[in-house]
């Protein structure tokens, strides 16, 4: 199994302050992200044609209508967002999707699976006993070899 961190994504109602903190005085720039179904931004380090160099991941939160976001990583209450509470979860690469979702199984976890549209990306989302969400991802291509051997 081989893990290396990806990203760190924040859930935010103040989404362009956000952007802007992070753009203007960090000096990450704004680039490709998939088409999800809540808004957000995907702040990158580096070339804008690497989804790797997406460090920065900002979840935004649509007062009217929050549905799109919890759908896909779950509630929060909006009151919790302040501090290290606005940190939505912590992203790893990973190789080895086989042994990990042998290792879960063993320890009587069900990850939360998804798929990313548009980037080739299989997820699996779990909470370590903090609550804190963590993300590991997967190439859709080892998924795929998996499910074909099944």
């Amino acid at each position: 199994m081989k893990l290396s961190l990806n990203h760190f994504s924040v859930r935010t109602l103040e989404l362009e302050a956000t952007r802007a903190f992070y753009e203007d005085l960090l000096g990450l720039k704004q680039g490709p992200r998939p088409a999800f179904d809540f808004p957000g931004y995907w702040l990158y380090q580096g070339p804008l044609d690497d989804y790797a160099n997406a460090v920065v991941h900002l979840l935004g939160i649509d007062p009217q209508d929050a549905s799109g976001l919890d759908d896909y990583l779950g509630g929060r209450e909006q009151a919790s967002l302040q501090g290290s509470g606005a940190v939505d979860h912590i992203a790893f690469f990973a190789e080895g999707l086989k042994e990990m979702l042998a290792r879960l199984s063993r320890a009587g976890v069900e990850p939360r699976q998804r798929l990313v549209p548009g980037v080739g990306l299989f997820q699996l989302f779990l909470d370590d006993p903090n609550g804190i969400m963590v993300e590991l991802n997967y190439s859709l291509a080892e998924k795929q070899a998996l499910d074909a051997r099944a």
